[in-house]
């Protein structure tokens, strides 16, 4: 089974349409990360294709990615963005669709209306990426959760995987409505979930016993089918790094059989992604 890093990023702050990244919140990551700055780390993590994500909501740069992807044997496919509100969506998701190109993903979580993916308007962007094998990546916090999971009952044919875990507070503690609202979904859905982004939400000197209950929780209610990891590279870093992450989630399931990890570590992500060899 292919070994794959379901959740990366690519960027040059230069291009200037990164309004999240500035000196002040992020000074680790406000410099070019590219492909010859993540290939060791997943040599050495054993890891031999990415899927990757977007990370500035402009179509500018879902082309920058798209461009990248071509010349880089490893990335797998990418996540873009459109403006799904457009009238004019169809077109757009049209005109961005080709075989790297395997999701969208609305920047949901930075978005000033948290139901904003239950909004009608949606519905002419939302057919059109199921028209074209989309799949719909979720960049949610756990106040979006109850907009999203009507809306995935609603959209039983588009593909959407939930990113980070929904972001679950670990650094709070506060984690049993989160743990509620996620095990519906999943029950409920045929969502898939990444397990991504958790030591960011944990935050600085996280520890093992801090992740447990947070992946037992995902692991319990999506199962190694429906469960995706990935790095969530270079944000990553600011946490403790590739590496560390790739070591701990390795560890957090460490008792699952053989076949359970294959799938959380790669068969999932080429199953969700529909993935061609």
């Amino acid at each position: 089974m292919t070994s794959i890093d379901a959740h990366q990023h690519f960027w040059r702050p230069a291009r200037g349409d990164y309004g999240w990244l500035t000196p002040a919140a992020h000074p680790q990551l406000c410099r070019d990360f590219l492909p010859e700055d993540l290939a060791p780390l997943i040599a050495e993590a054993g890891v031999e294709r990415t899927m990757l994500v977007q990370a500035a909501p402009s179509e500018a740069e879902t082309r920058f990615l798209l461009d990248v992807a071509a010349e880089t044997p490893f990335v797998a496919g990418v996540v873009g963005w459109t403006d799904l509100a457009d009238p004019r969506a169809p077109e757009r998701v049209a005109a961005l669709a080709g075989p790297k190109l395997v999701g969208l993903r609305p920047m949901l979580q930075d978005l000033p209306d948290d139901g904003w993916i239950a909004r009608p308007a949606l519905r002419p962007a939302l057919e059109a990426m199921i028209a074209a094998g989309l799949a719909l990546d979720a960049l949610v916090t756990p106040r979006h959760l109850p907009f999203l999971r009507p809306f995935l009952v609603v959209w039983p044919d588009l593909r959407v995987v939930i990113d980070h875990g929904a972001k679950p507070d670990i650094a709070g503690g506060e984690l049993a409505a989160w743990a509620e609202a996620m095990g519906d979904i999943a029950r409920e859905s045929r969502a898939f979930c990444k397990l991504s982004g958790l030591v960011t939400e944990a935050g600085p000197g996280w520890t093992l016993e801090q992740l447990k209950p947070v992946v037992d929780v995902l692991l319990e209610a999506f199962g190694p089918g429906r469960l995706i990891w990935g790095s969530d590279w270079p944000v990553v870093e600011e946490a403790g790094g590739y590496l560390a992450w790739r070591a701990a989630a390795e560890a957090l399931t460490g008792g699952l059989a053989a076949a359970e990890r294959a799938a959380i570590f790669g068969g999932a992500a080429e199953s969700f992604y529909r993935l061609r060899p």
